[in-house]
């Protein structure tokens, strides 16, 4: 019974967040590339209606700052600006940018809150060379001002930004969000049952109740994989790869070279190789006699988790343990992944990743580090050390140095934080809900 009730939840959010949109496209149907904001208005007196205080916006320039009326006002407001923009998907620079080849590559961007890291990956992606044939997606979990006014300058290649539709900013005082008759986390189960909180059956593997800001991330990387597989229009016929980057990644400016070069050699000798990826996290300081090497071993979620590319045959089968990556307890996306490639895929997965790493992560603080935030102290030095191995990059061909004897790596010890059966539930509809 509290199963059904919690499925039916899943159900209930998702007719408020289409009803909301639906209801929102009727107040005017407003034109494309428009979206809507509350006039300022509202904001002062907090007693004008949603409708009443809505004014255009241009959807080229979403950095404009949104007011700060009452809550629920605020929140009707975001969910609609999301459900519009998830339904458009307005691509930019069309006018300024030449068609895409076909099939070419598609870099998809989870951002969260952390601008002055977004803004050096944008940077970092205006040094690239054939940067124009290239579709950018950001995908969303918050709705800022700043991260837009970002993105509207982009002006090197076609752009489209989508938003997950069930983030905290949107249901700030219910689920997903942080409700306040959720149990607190430490609390003893008993204690929690006693209380009588939400989710007082469902603790994690240690214990523990759910956190919505570590649930937030897991969702949204699902969500994500779906949404850009599945429900992007203008990929419904796509045969290329998407490689998935975060906002506190740094690429080199040969990436897309040495990443179609991957491509190419993968199809040539290692068609069974399931992910290609642009590096790990050790800092190669010489370039010299590697840069033109890769290696193909078992994929490993703690070293090649970051510029991940997959084609749709790894997605299609990836998409099929849904029900296995959504209950399994763990809040790390790609810890979960690891479980998966020894207990749900057919085989694990065997990756091809260069010994010279195109990616970097520049990100020192977040949800895993407590340090003060030095983005460009990080980045001054990733600069450093490409511009002192220019030379060696844009290699003219890849070749294979190194295959490893393929054993499979065994999932590491779960983390926990995701014990609450509404997580798994929202988690497995997001194949449904879109």
């Amino acid at each position: 019974m509290r199963f059904r009730i919690y499925k039916r939840k899943v159900f209930i959010l998702t007719l408020v967040v289409a009803a909301c949109g639906l209801a929102f496209w009727n107040n005017g149907r407003q034109k494309k590339n428009e979206v809507f904001v509350q006039d300022s208005d509202m904001g002062r007196s907090g007693r004008s209606s949603v409708s009443a205080g809505i004014r255009r916006l241009s959807n080229e320039t979403l950095g404009d700052k949104v007011p700060k009326p009452d809550v629920d006002n605020t929140t009707l407001v975001y969910r609609s600006i999301v459900y519009q923009l998830n339904f458009d998907q307005t691509i930019k620079n069309l006018d300024t940018i030449e068609p895409r080849p076909q099939d070419d590559l598609v870099v998809v961007v989870q951002v969260h809150n952390r601008p002055e890291y977004l803004k050096l990956l944008i940077e970092s992606l205006r040094k690239a060379k054939n940067i124009e044939n290239v579709l950018l997606i950001f995908s969303h979990d918050f709705w800022s001002s700043e991260i837009n006014t970002l993105i509207s300058k982009v002006d090197f290649c076609q752009v489209l930004q989508i938003f997950f539709p069930f983030s905290i900013q949107l249901y700030p005082n219910e689920f997903p969000g942080n409700d306040p008759k959720d149990c607190p986390r430490d609390i003893e189960k008993s204690a929690a049952v006693k209380l009588g909180c939400i989710n007082a059956e469902y603790p994690d593997s240690f214990g523990h109740y759910r956190e919505a800001k570590f649930s937030q991330t897991k969702h949204h990387w699902w969500w994500k994989l779906h949404f850009v597989w599945e429900r992007v229009k203008v990929l419904k016929d796509y045969n290329g790869l998407v490689m998935f980057i975060e906002e506190d990644h740094y690429l080199s400016p040969d990436f897309y070279h040495v990443l179609k070069n991957m491509w190419s050699k993968r199809n040539e000798v290692c068609a069974d190789c399931d992910v290609l990826t642009l590096g790990s996290y050790t800092r190669v300081l010489a370039f010299s006699g590697k840069a033109d090497k890769v290696e193909v071993k078992t994929w490993k979620s703690t070293e090649h988790n970051m510029g991940m590319a997959l084609n749709r045959e790894t997605y299609q089968k990836l998409i099929q343990c849904t029900d296995r990556f959504c209950t399994y307890d763990d809040y790390n996306w790609d810890w979960t992944l690891q479980y998966l490639t020894v207990t749900c895929l057919p085989k694990f997965w065997k990756v091809m990743v260069p010994e010279v790493p195109r990616v970097y992560h520049a990100g020192d603080c977040g949800m895993h580090h407590k340090k003060s935030c030095r983005p460009s102290t990080e980045s001054a030095k990733i600069e450093s050390l490409l511009n002192s191995n220019q030379q060696y990059m844009f290699p003219e061909n890849m070749s294979i140095s190194n295959r490893y004897s393929m054993a499979a790596h065994s999932p590491h010890v779960k983390n926990g934080g995701w014990g609450d059966i509404r997580d798994h539930e929202l988690c497995k509809s997001y194949r449904k809900l879109q």
